[in-house]
């Protein structure tokens, strides 16, 4: 598939020429256990030498999975919900812990507990719900029970959700979930991702949340596959940087970052 990635060539050469610096991460969800589409990610994570955040889910972890992240120190694991079970009323869009419910706090607790029995050290204390829904309720909660970062969908509003919580989200999702599932229109994603950083480079947004890249590697197809790769490469060699988020992602950072 030959993709015109020009817009977005132009774009970065805007941020260049203003020395403005465009920090980037990998976030990758649903994982479980070792497969060959996570062997697949591990072999992108190496070629582009950037770290991909595997959101896994805690209730459903095999014992293939901790071997797996530990060969592999660029798979970093982060908390993806509980059972990626939604409990959403009828006629509402599908949360896991979008709503308020008495399980939701106890939910949370076993999802941490139970992450830190599998990666200890390796693990960020960052949560992810399934489907980027969590109540408001739930956010206030999420630091007195172990978790320093939160991260969704879409260009954060602040930086901290709630006190000693850090917001990184995620931007682009190459998948057309609406559709069949494939890789979504190219020269739309390149449009969005160039509106993006414009709103960024324009002050409408927060130039200082890490770019996000969202993926579902159970999922890809081959133009996925290939579209996800290209768009990191594209991004580095534009001058983009890796960031560190197990080093932002700290509950002692300072609400004044």
């Amino acid at each position: 598939m030959k993709i015109d990635w020009s817009p977005l060539e132009s774009e970065l050469r805007l941020w260049r020429s203003q020395a403005l610096s465009l920090p980037i991460w990998w976030r990758d969800d649903d994982a479980i256990s070792r497969t060959d589409a996570l062997d697949q990610l591990a072999s992108l994570a190496a070629q582009t030498q950037m770290p991909i955040h595997i959101a896994v889910i805690p209730d459903h972890i095999t014992p293939s999975l901790r071997p797996l992240l530990a060969q592999h120190p660029l798979l970093v694991p982060v908390v993806h919900g509980w059972r990626h079970v939604s409990h959403a009323p009828d006629g509402q869009k599908n949360a896991e812990f979008g709503h308020t419910r008495p399980d939701g706090g106890p939910e949370l607790k076993r999802a941490m507990d139970e992450m830190d029995r599998h990666f200890g050290a390796d693990l960020i204390k960052m949560f992810v719900p399934p489907w980027n829904r969590i109540s408001d309720d739930l956010v206030s909660k999420l630091s007195t029970l172990g978790y320093s970062s939160l991260s969704t969908y879409g260009p954060r509003k602040q930086v901290f959700a709630a006190p000693k919580l850090i917001q990184i989200n995620t931007h682009i999702d190459p998948i057309f979930w609406r559709g069949d599932r494939g890789l979504c229109d190219p020269e739309l994603l390149i449009s969005g991702i160039t509106t993006t950083l414009k709103d960024r480079r324009e002050g409408r947004t927060d130039a200082t949340e890490p770019l996000g890249l969202l993926t579902h590697h159970l999922v890809h197809t081959a133009d996925i596959w290939s579209f996800s790769a290209d768009l990191m490469l594209v991004l580095l060699e534009g001058g983009a940087v890796p960031a560190d988020i197990r080093a932002l992602a700290q509950p002692s950072l300072s609400p004044n970052i």
